[in-house]
């Protein structure tokens, strides 16, 4: 194994956070249209064996259509989109109930997650799906993730489960997505069609030339092919996350690609934190000021987050999740940051300490206004 590939083979067991796709032609048996428990029983494995070395793990799973099918007893020529629905609203009980069953053993606790386009692109239902995978991620569990197709249709639907996979990665700024395929990555052309083609072990551009080798191929349960992997890659290094396409028909897949079998990686120039940073610093538009006591801007400047009883003035209206300035008393431009709160709420939380949240809101919400992973200092410490 060469130094390269031995460095990137250790890429997986050092991340902190993985999001792992899986494909429904890996889940489901072509001939039978069950689903195939040895296999998810391996991947389980694997996937127990790095949460007991302290990673944590999020699945992006197909599987609700192409189980739900035979459940319901249709024919595989039923592909409108309305018996598609029906058949993902059969397929995901089977799907979320195997997956509790093979987990069980191993006594970890599985939740489903139901995702549409709207859950990612609106930044309320965006900052929603995101705490509700932090905290099913604080409590141990493994979030399971689909797309919510008894809901989506043709024209908004994601089409495919690997561009939602790089969307939650980008959500929860994952160091690792994880695209298990049906062959072991990306080459110069179709292998299938040209066996002498090139094997491309690392990625660290997606240039047209790395498109073009994608192409555009499918699969007889999935909607997904290489370009849409290719196209997952492009969205995570741009949020600092490293993407992997390894093969995913195998026992212990996960385990392989630690061992160092073949595989593509597509890696980011930076990490998550610093590209998640640089989107709020110069991406998004302030929409309010925060101004704060000395107290607050030294805690800000010594890497502290942003508390209710350090502000002691709000302007502009803003919602949950919206960028803000953060201003000392001398109306100096300390930090760009995501607010926890809107405007009005913020208002009503001035001086006060998260102890007297509830009080004053009527529910409990975060205790920071701004987490100081949210925050980018505008000035040196």
């Amino acid at each position: 194994m060469s130094e390269a590939a031995a460095r990137n083979a250790q890429r997986l067991a050092d991340a902190s956070r993985v999001v792992v796709k899986i494909g429904s032609s890996l889940l489901v048996d072509a001939a039978s249209g069950h689903l195939n428990q040895d296999w998810l029983g391996s991947l389980a494995q694997g996937i127990v064996r790095m949460r007991a070395r302290g990673q944590q793990v999020i699945l992006v799973s197909s599987g609700a259509i192409a189980l739900g099918r035979p459940y319901l007893g249709m024919k595989r020529t039923q592909r409108l989109l309305e018996e598609n629905q029906a058949a993902a609203a059969a397929g995901q009980v089977v799907l979320a109930h195997a997956y509790q069953e093979i987990f069980a053993p191993f006594d970890s606790k599985i939740a489903q997650v139901l995702l549409t386009p709207d859950d990612t692109e609106s930044r309320r239902r965006y900052l929603n799906a995101r705490n509700t995978l932090e905290t099913l991620l604080s409590l141990e569990v493994i979030p399971v993730i689909n797309e919510n197709d008894t809901v989506a249709t043709q024209e908004i639907r994601y089409g495919d489960n690997d561009r939602l996979a790089a969307r939650v990665a980008e959500m929860v700024s994952a160091d690792v997505l994880v695209l298990l395929s049906d062959v072991s990555g990306l080459y110069s052309a179709d292998p299938g069609t040209l066996p002498d083609s090139d094997f491309i072990p690392e990625v660290t551009a997606i240039t047209a030339e790395i498109e073009a080798m994608a192409g555009s191929a499918r699969t007889e349960f999935g909607s997904g092919g290489m370009a849409t992997k290719v196209a997952a890659a492009r969205m995570c290094m741009s949020a600092g996350c490293a993407t992997v396409i390894s093969l995913g028909n195998v026992m212990q897949p996960l385990e392989r690609i630690e061992q160092g079998e073949p595989c593509t990686w597509f890696l980011p120039s930076s990490t998550p934190l610093a590209a998640r940073k640089q989107w709020i610093a110069g991406t998004l538009t302030p929409a309010g000021v925060l101004t704060v006591d000395p107290g607050a801007e030294k805690a800000l400047l010594s890497g502290g987050s942003l508390l209710s009883v350090g502000v002691v003035n709000v302007s502009g209206h803003f919602e949950r999740g919206d960028a803000v300035i953060v201003k000392s008393s001398a109306g100096r431009d300390l930090a760009h940051g995501l607010v926890a709160y809107d405007s009005q709420e913020t208002a009503a939380l001035l001086g006060r300490q998260s102890e007297e949240f509830e009080a004053a809101l009527g529910y409990r919400g975060r205790n920071e206004l701004v987490h100081r992973d949210n925050l980018v200092l505008l000035v040196e410490k």
